[in-house]
């Protein structure tokens, strides 16, 4: 079977080219045969008033990708430039490695891999914060 295959649990929400479909009380399996759809599972989305830290923001470009409100090719150069910016701040070995993924994600269009991968980085940012505020 080709295509993306989507595992919903009871109730969950998805975005398929701009139209939300919730599941119903079953866990359900989905395969998006149509090729280039853009499709954002709702439970890993970012709200607009959510995007307050570096990781956050770059996380948030590659849904505007996945939900067909970025040009992929246009917001290329912003996901690279972002993940930059965090490889400066995130210096570790095991952040540079996910970075790094993050980066070919983004070159080969993989923007669900890239997301993925990016959004591992999210508890890490958040104990930098934490350890910098206390």
């Amino acid at each position: 079977m080709t295509g993306l295959v989507l595992k919903l649990a009871p109730k969950e929400r998805v975005l398929i080219n701009g139209a939300v479909i919730e599941n119903g009380d079953r866990r359900s399996r989905l395969a998006i045969m149509t090729p280039n759809a853009h499709i954002l599972r709702l439970r890993d989305a970012i709200h607009p008033e959510e995007v307050n830290t570096p990781v956050r923001r770059v996380c948030y470009v590659v849904q505007l990708v996945l939900s067909g409100d970025a040009i992929p090719s246009e917001a290329r150069t912003q996901l690279l430039r972002g993940i930059e910016q965090l490889s400066q701040v995130l210096t570790d070995a095991d952040s540079r490695a996910l970075l790094g993924a993050a980066t070919t994600a983004v070159l080969e269009d993989q923007h669900y891999q890239a997301l993925k991968v990016l959004r591992s980085l999210l508890p890490r940012e958040e104990r930098l914060f934490a350890a910098a505020r206390g």
